[in-house]
Order: structure tokens, then C-alpha cells, then sequence
């Protein structure tokens, strides 16, 4: 198959979309597929050009036998949600040149949560009369209004309007949670065009291992419950709540907490920890992939943090099998919905609500208090790492396309039920 895929954010940015899409693709070359990705410049998450990269109006790369074509966007610092969609915006109007020029694809995809490469994807879909699938990431617009980004009531009814619009002329949808496709359906999405494919890790990446003393030992973190939270720092984590946990426990000397990634909230939680004088709190910023899993091994527990809002109860962040795939035993503090319920399921974690500083603490306490249940936590989250794998996740996604591919047009369902890498 060709395959053309329009992804906002893609390799050498490390964040969950980046590595779902880059890694899925290149299993699909390996197994004699030609895919193309249509993306911009690497900025994510700061607003800021990569080295070696410029910000042209076209970019050709090949990454792991996967033809990677960037295109020029409105690259500006994270520091709003009109300057978002500002980038957005200009993603969707070159993103749909850039597709209109290539070779005619057996199969268009778009992923969310940027949500105007959807408009792109289905545009160029029209344009190459080919089926449309949308894989379906985040519910947008209801996550940047729960977090309070948008506020606008004129701006969210148009934009929900035009999502509602995307689901039913998408041929398929790709969904990562079953919540999704629960939601879409009970706004009148046909559920035969739904398929849930959770997320998944490379395991050939993230795997148990010695700790790395020295690192440790340089950070301040040998000898200690270390709580780690890796990933991306934004509206939607409350990752206040972290500190007002580690504040409750600044005077036990056995737990500290590593948190690494950047994000919108960075720099006020750098702030706030200086402020308060958290020196149990240990603050990295975003780490190359190739080193990240040497953060990973110098944590106890994986710590997942989610605003407490209902639209999170949706939503199942990929650090979840991240941390499956290193062996750690997850503590989850987010609304009790689908990545609680994976949790509880598989027996991999410790689950309590959003928000509540005094109860994450306890859980800390608890943990660090019951080494066997650790290691129990631990060794069922190894287990569950088998059955999410990024393998799976692009052999289920492939049985979706293929049946597609051989479609002359790119109607949708009617029915609506009530690094090898040069730059040119």
C-alpha cells in the first residue's frame, strides 16, 4: 500500500504522537509498505526550531525507510491557545498543498489531537479521491476547554461543529480509547466505522535495567523512593498537585520526585518549586530519546497525573505502557475512568484521585512502605506490557487500512445511527 499519513508532530520530537506515528510507519515499511508523512518543522514543545532544521516552505527526509516531507508553519513559543491555532492553521493550509503535489495514495490518515490536520488530511483525501481515515488521539475541542484554554463560546461551537462534521465524513475512524468510541457514537457516529486500537510502546526501547549510579548519584536520588514523572508538562497534567504532595513529604528523606519533559506549565512549576524550597523535587527538561530510558530506570514508581475534569476520564496517556514496558509499578492520580480501569485490571498500579495532594502522599507512603507489593506492581506491569505493544498496535491499524485501499472513492458511511536522514 501507499500510505499517506499527516501527523502535526513527528521524530526527532519525542512526545507520545510523535513516537505513535514515526514508530507504527516504520513497521509498516519494514513490512514492504510506502508511507509518506506530511509534518512541519520540529518545535514541539517550546515553540522552537530544532538544530539543523529551518522552517522552509518544503523539507525532504527519509527516517527509517519512511519519506518524511516538512512544511513551513507559524513556529511560535507555547504560550497561548490563539497562537496554537495560529500554528495550526498554517500546518492545515500548507499540509494540504504539500498533499495535493504527491503521488496519488491508496489510503489518507490524519491523526489528532491537532485537530486541523484532520481538516488536511480529509481535504487532501477529497483532492485524491482516496478513503479518509482519522485517528482519533484526544476528544478537541473538549480537552482545551476543560483545562480552561479557549473560552470563547462563538470559537468552541465552531470548531466542535466542524470536529462533529470530520467524524461523519471520515471513511474510518481510528480511536485510542474505547471512551472515544463510546462518546461518537452517542453524538450519532456510526459505530461500524470505529475502531479501537489502544496505544502501544516499542519494547525495543523501553525495557527494565540497571540503574545508572552515577546519574543518581549526581541528581541526589541514590538511596531513595524515587517517583518519577516523564513526560510532557501542560494544563491538562495539574502537575501542582505533584508539588503539593512532594511539599507534604519534603521532610521524609527516603522519596523524592524526578519530573522530566517541558510544557506550557514548566516554568511556573519551576517557579513554584524554588519558591517553596522543594528540594525533594528534581526538575529535568525533555531528554533525547536515545537517553530517556536512563531517566525511566532511576525511578521506583511511574507517577501519571491528570487534571480531575471528566473529558480525562476518556483519555489514557501512553506513559501508562511506557512504564509497563520498564517494569513499574504506575500510580495514577486522575478521574476513575479508562486508564484507571487498564490499571486495576492488569494489577499494575495504585489508582486515587486527581488533585488531592494528601492522598498522593499517602500512596507515596504506602508504596514506600510495602516493598513486596513494589515488586508485586512491578512484575504484573511487565506482564501487561505484552499485550500493548506498538507491533500490535500497527498490524490491527494495517487490518483496518488494507480493506480500504482497494476503494476507487473516498466516500464515508451515510448511515448515522441515533537516523538515515538528509535534509534537501
Amino acid at each position: 500500500m501507499r500510505i499517506l499519513f499527516l501527523a502535526d508532530n513527528y521524530p526527532p520530537e519525542s512526545n507520545a504522537a510523535a513516537s505513535r506515528v514515526h514508530e507504527r510507519a516504520a513497521l509498516w515499511v519494514q513490512e514492504g509498505h510506502e508511507v509518506t508523512v506530511i509534518t512541519s518543522a520540529p518545535n514541539f514543545p517550546e515553540g522552537k526550531l530544532y538544530a539543523g532544521y529551518r522552517n522552509r516552505l518544503v523539507q525532504r527526509e527519509r527516517i527509517d525507510g519512511v519519506d518524511v516531507i516538512r512544511v513551513a508553519t507559524l513556529i511560535m513559543p507555547n504560550k497561548g491557545v490563539y497562537f496554537r491555532i495560529a500554528d495550526f492553521l498554517s500546518y492545515m493550509v500548507f499540509g494540504t498543498l504539500a498533499g495535493a503535489f504527491l503521488r496519488r495514495p491508496d489510503v489518507v490518515i490524519a491523526t489528532s489531537p491537532q485537530f486541523f490536520c484532520a481538516v488536511a488530511g480529509w481535504m487532501v483525501s477529497k483532492l485524491k479521491r482516496r478513503p479518509f481515515v482519522f485517528e482519533l488521539s484526544d476528544l478537541w475541542p473538549a480537552s482545551i476547554r476543560a483545562v480552561g484554554a479557549l473560552k470563547n463560546r462563538r470559537v468552541l461551537r465552531w470548531v466542535e461543529r466542524m470536529e462533529l462534521g470530520l467524524y461523519r465524513k471520515s471513511t474510518q475512524i481510528v480511536a485510542l480509547t474505547g471512551a472515544f468510541r463510546e462518546d461518537l457514537v452517542s453524538r450519532g457516529i456510526d459505530p461500524a466505522k470505529i475502531t479501537v486500537i489502544r496505544n502501544g510502546v516499542d519494547g525495543s526501547r523501553y525495557s527494565p535495567g540497571p540503574k545508572n549510579v552515577e546519574l543518581a548519584r549526581k541528581l541526589g536520588l541514590e538511596e531513595k523512593l524515587v517517583v518519577g514523572y516523564i513526560g510532557t508538562h501542560g494544563m491538562a497534567h495539574a502537575l501542582e498537585g505533584v508539588l503539593a504532595a512532594a511539599e507534604l513529604l519534603r521532610d521524609d528523606g527516603r522519596v523524592a520526585f524526578l519530573l522530566v519533559g517541558t510544557g506550557a506549565k514548566r516554568e511556573e512549576l519551576l517557579r513554584k518549586r524554588d519558591e517553596r524550597g522543594l528540594s525533594n523535587v528534581v526538575m529535568l527538561p525533555s531528554q533525547p530519546k536515545e537517553s530517556i530510558v536512563e531517566y525511566w530506570r532511576l525511578c521506583n514508581v511511574s507517577l501519571v497525573h491528570l487534571k480531575d475534569d471528566p473529558v480525562f476520564k476518556t483519555v489514557v496517556p501512553s506513559k501508562i505502557f511506557e512504564a509497563m514496558a520498564m517494569g513499574l509499578p504506575i500510580l495514577f492520580a486522575g478521574p476513575e475512568g479508562e486508564a484507571s480501569s487498564i490499571i486495576e485490571q492488569e494489577g499494575c498500579g495504585v489508582c486515587v484521585p486527581s488533585e488531592r495532594p494528601q492522598v498522593l502522599a499517602d500512596a507515596v507512603l504506602h508504596l514506600l512502605e510495602d516493598p513486596e507489593l513494589v515488586s508485586q506492581l512491578s512484575a504484573a506491569s511487565a506482564r501487561a506490557a505484552k499485550d500493548h505493544t506498538r507491533q500490535q498496535q500497527a498490524t490491527e491499524f494495517l487490518a483496518v487500512l488494507r480493506p480500504l485501499a482497494g476503494r476507487q472513492s473516498a466516500e464515508p458511511s451515510n448511515q448515522v445511527s441515533s537516523k538515515e536522514s538528509t535534509l534537501v
